[in-house]
């Protein structure tokens, strides 16, 4: 199956994905200090989401995931919102990527609907450890209707990303596969080194799972440390021969008890690490937590700059 992630990939040889919505958002003095974290912006003020999405592609991104990692049935009617509302506003939050989209002279630009792990919902810092446990069904029912409704808007694709727990993992892409057969899908796993997921499984064994699937159009890692990037490609360029994806945070340290971020000076920049990533394997590039449309720019620069060679 060929994904439009493949079909730009034949084009441009490495693409740029866009970087963090959370801190752009706060930036522009939305208050993401609760439990729908930047999807809070969806309730009052989708145009600032709109507004970032904007900013990533004029810095080079071709490729814009939806403010849906957080966005889910649970989290919105735990506030009071109806089921209806909740989906209305899971495809909101592709209509602002749409007008982004449309807003842009490049004509080569892709939507990735956001499908953040079961430990996002629970906002406890379970994305960094996977720390939690549910049967297949539960994974599902919690995970369908938001893809289901961002299937409905209209996206390109869809992001597995920040999946810190194999056996959720195991149990999206079963979903994909059952119920949305013509739709395809990147995966992108939360490790804490190079060789394992949060939860302890073994890094290329859960690649190789999910390579098995036609529709998993490129496998790789997101929010994780910028050291950790190198290696993971290593493994996984020897072992699955999909497209590798990475984009990691950008150097400074996070602590999911304070829920603060601490800057690091001493962090490696991107004009320096992404030829190296490239080198091992990377064709999909972009930014996580903390990053920005200044380090968008940055790796968008240095790929192009690597692809003329």
């Amino acid at each position: 199956m060929k994904s439009p992630l493949n079909a730009l990939l034949e084009k441009q040889k490495v693409l740029v994905l866009d970087g963090a919505m959370a801190t752009e958002l706060e930036k522009a003095g939305v208050d993401t200090a609760n439990e729908l974290w930047s999807a809070t912006a969806l309730l009052a003020e989708p145009e600032k989401i709109t507004a970032v999405h904007a900013s990533y592609f004029a810095a080079g991104s071709q490729i814009a995931t939806t403010n849906t990692y957080q966005a889910n049935l649970p989290a919105f009617t735990k506030i009071g919102l109806s089921e209806a509302s909740a989906r209305q506003l899971i495809k909101q939050a592709v209509q602002c990527a749409q007008t982004a989209v449309k807003s842009s002279d490049d004509t080569n630009l892709l939507i990735a609907g956001s499908i953040g792990p079961y430990g996002a919902y629970l906002a406890d810092g379970s994305e960094y450890t996977g720390a939690y446990q549910k049967t297949q069904a539960e994974y599902q029912a919690f995970h369908y209707p938001r893809m289901a409704a961002l299937v409905a808007a209209g996206v390109d694709l869809l992001a597995f990303e920040t999946q810190p727990n194999f056996a959720e993992t195991q149990a999206l892409i079963s979903l994909l596969k059952d119920k949305f057969p013509q739709l395809t899908a990147w995966v992108s796993f939360s490790i804490k080194d190079e060789g394992h997921l949060c939860d302890g499984t073994d890094l290329i064994a859960a690649a190789q799972y999910a390579a098995k699937l036609p529709q998993i159009s490129a496998i790789g890692v997101n929010c994780t440390a910028l050291e950790n990037i190198e290696p993971a490609l290593h493994q996984l360029q020897t072992t699955v021969s999909k497209p590798l994806i990475v984009y990691p945070n950008n150097g400074d340290r996070y602590n999911p008890q304070t829920k603060k971020w601490q800057v690091n000076p001493q962090a490696d920049s991107f004009s320096d690490l992404v030829p190296r990533w490239i080198a091992a394997g990377a064709k999909i590039i972009g930014g996580c937590c903390r990053t920005s449309p200044a380090d968008i720019q940055e790796i968008a620069t240095t790929v192009k700059s690597e692809l003329a060679k």
